[in-house]
């Protein structure tokens, strides 16, 4: 996969009107199909037994660094990377890279 920073996914620039409002009639169709959006912080790996201790306060270590970027997914296929945010009194994530996948 190829990290794009900045790209625009495919979609019309500014300037390109015309385009942008046959494309966006195109695919007016699909905007209200539904995907699973997921924003990875981390994993872990354990044993079964060690995952039976864990509690309320229990720390569990991530494979990453505090400020490495999170991956994000949409139905289980990477296409971005970004940052934690925080909104008002909730967490959020901007998009920093976006990944363009390869076929």
């Amino acid at each position: 996969m190829d990290v794009v920073p900045g790209a625009n996914a495919g979609f019309p620039v500014e300037g390109d009107d015309d385009a942008a409002a046959k494309e966006a009639a195109d695919l007016e169709a699909i905007f209200d199909v539904p995907v699973n959006v997921s924003a990875v912080l981390g994993r872990s790996r354990m044993d079964v037994g060690d995952l039976l201790k864990l509690g309320p306060g229990t720390v569990l270590e991530l494979d990453r660094k505090v400020g490495e970027a999170i991956d994000i997914y949409v139905n289980d296929r990477l296409v971005a990377r970004g940052e934690v945010v925080l909104v008002e009194d909730r967490l959020g994530v901007t998009m920093t890279e976006i990944i363009k996948a390869e076929r």
